[in-house]
């Protein structure tokens, strides 16, 4: 006869009924390994100075501040949607002057994708007490899925700087709660500039709202990658496409 008991000394109890609940549901999802090349790092004041006196400089880290997910239905093309994901990195990193101490370099990179996925159809009209202050403009809106993006912070796979005739055309929009997240103001255009490359891990899907009867619970996993495109070959890349996707990163340990 099998133990009855648990380690807290109390019976084990016996599985209960499958409960009703209203959750969302999956329609489509994917994950992605994406190797992100010479992503331009704009520094702060105090930073851009650093590395305008420094002989080299390197980045040594990054932190995932926040994605900002735009999701559009695609004409002609029924229940599918793209989502326009923005990454927002905090860079960190040193410039070497090679008479002193290393200077600490702290810098805004921003890095933006296209997920096409599939977000089904509804006729129904969703409605919550949540949305008592819908703003009217909104109100007529289609409703489209959620989509929900999970990611890890990016590996630092390489890092160069370059001179004022590398720098970008048009700066990106940097909404004001991510500037906040910096001592100073980003600075957008300078004589240097630090560019890295970073190995980014995320998984995005679509979700609707369902009513589910429900009686086991498990992880998954989406089946398939956000892009067939290998991307052009690099030494960085090619070494973070031997990075076996970490999984267990996007799920809590089993207890």
């Amino acid at each position: 006869m099998p133990d009855q008991t648990i380690s807290a000394g109390r019976p084990a109890q016996e599985p209960r009924e499958p409960i009703r609940i209203h959750t969302s549901r999956i329609e489509d999802a994917c994950i992605d390994k994406d190797c992100i090349e010479d992503l331009r790092v704009y520094l702060t004041g105090t930073s851009q100075k650093s590395l305008e006196g420094a002989v080299n400089a390197r980045a040594r880290s990054a932190e995932l501040l926040h994605v900002y997910i735009d999701v559009a239905p695609i004409a002609y093309n029924p229940g599918h949607f793209t989502a326009d994901l923005t990454f927002f990195y905090r860079i960190g990193g040193e410039a070497m002057s090679g008479v002193t101490r290393p200077a600490p370099l702290e810098g805004l990179a921003v890095f933006t994708k296209r997920v096409v996925l599939f977000g089904g159809q509804t006729a129904t009209k969703v409605f919550s007490s949540a949305d008592n202050d819908l703003l009217p403009d909104a109100l007529y809106q289609t409703h489209t899925p959620d989509c929900v993006v999970e990611a890890v912070d990016p590996m630092v796979l390489s890092s160069r700087v370059g001179e004022g005739s590398d720098t970008a055309a048009v700066a990106p929009e940097i909404p004001q709660a991510v500037r906040a997240l910096f001592p100073e103001e980003p600075v957008l255009n300078g004589a240097r500039q630090l560019y890295v490359t970073l190995g980014q891990f995320s998984t995005v899907r679509m979700e609707r709202g369902a009513q589910l009867l429900v009686s086991a619970v498990s992880f998954a996993m989406p089946d398939r990658s956000c892009s067939d495109d290998p991307g052009t070959p690099d030494e960085p890349c090619d070494l973070f496409a031997k990075v076996d996707f970490p999984t267990q990163a996007f799920y809590p340990s089993a207890q």
